[in-house]
């Protein structure tokens, strides 16, 4: 199962979506950004599955500029680097899961452990 994040690229530090101010944001090519981070990536049409050491991170192209990219993670190691990327390109991090914003400062206050809990309730139940 994955957990879902999404990359947001503003001058606006996001504390919530609540507060988003939509002008704020900036569009920009993720898609070529986050190629030029991974080497092993398997492209297949509009997909793109970055493999990594104990992790796998999903994403489908965008046509155009986009001031957000929604992406899939399957594994803790994704979350950790995915925060590398974002503190080098000054983006921020919003969690699905927790339905927050990331501290890219403090990872271990992140959700991974919310989303491994929510798994093992959902896989119990089955």
């Amino acid at each position: 199962m994955s957990w879902e994040i999404v990359l947001f690229n503003s001058v606006q530090n996001l504390v919530s979506l609540e507060n988003l101010n939509e002008d704020l944001l900036k569009p920009i090519d993720f898609d070529k950004v986050l190629k030029s981070k991974f080497v092993n990536i398997k492209k297949s049409e509009n997909h793109n599955e970055i493999i990594g050491k104990d992790f796998s991170v999903e994403f489908f192209n965008d046509e155009e500029l986009v001031s957000n990219k929604m992406l899939s993670i399957y594994g803790e190691n994704g979350l950790f680097e995915l925060i590398r990327i974002a503190k080098e390109e000054n983006w921020q991090i919003y969690d699905s899961g927790i339905e927050k914003m990331l501290n890219l400062e403090k990872p271990e206050e992140n959700g991974y452990g919310n989303f491994r809990q929510y798994l093992k309730n959902i896989l119990s139940t089955e």
